[in-house]
């Protein structure tokens, strides 16, 4: 069963891309301008995804797919990445992959010249973990430096 979270992963990625979202049984489409804002969703995507799970919507689903939001949801489906383009896509708990990614109606996808869709990160974070490694690197070396002379 694939997490709310991972479902609103997928939709992050896929939005990256130019995909879109129809809502209310396939009257409407949505796609935020914006999907990452620094180290958080942007608030046009939180506005999406709000409507997305809203019961108001009907049924959602992702352009160029045949499961809806809810069925995603559901202990039948998980999200998994496509052998093709590494991109997230759903995958039958039971019985037989869906046939297609999303990605079959992009003609330059995949393109590992351009960057890849991603989740929001933190900088600091980020530049935290990179020091850690750092400071973790020289101590290693300094203390084989150590050993090595007299």
């Amino acid at each position: 069963m694939a997490s709310q979270e991972q479902v609103r992963q997928y939709l992050a990625h896929w939005f990256q891309l130019g995909k879109q979202v129809w809502i209310n049984n396939g009257q409407a489409a949505l796609l935020p301008q914006s999907v990452i804002s620094g180290d958080r969703y942007s608030p046009e995507f939180e506005v999406c995804w709000q409507q997305v799970m809203s019961p108001e919507s009907g049924e959602c689903y992702l352009d160029g797919t045949s499961q809806t939001i809810a069925e995603l949801l559901s202990p039948a489906w998980e999200i998994s990445s496509c052998g093709r383009c590494a991109m997230p896509i759903p995958v039958a708990s039971v019985g037989m992959p869906a046939l297609n990614c999303p990605c079959i109606d992009l003609p330059l996808w995949p393109n590992t010249e351009l960057p890849k869709p991603r989740l929001p990160i933190s900088n600091q974070t980020q530049l935290s973990q990179i020091r850690d490694r750092l400071l973790q690197s020289i101590g290693k070396s300094t203390g084989n430096a150590q050993q090595d002379s007299p």
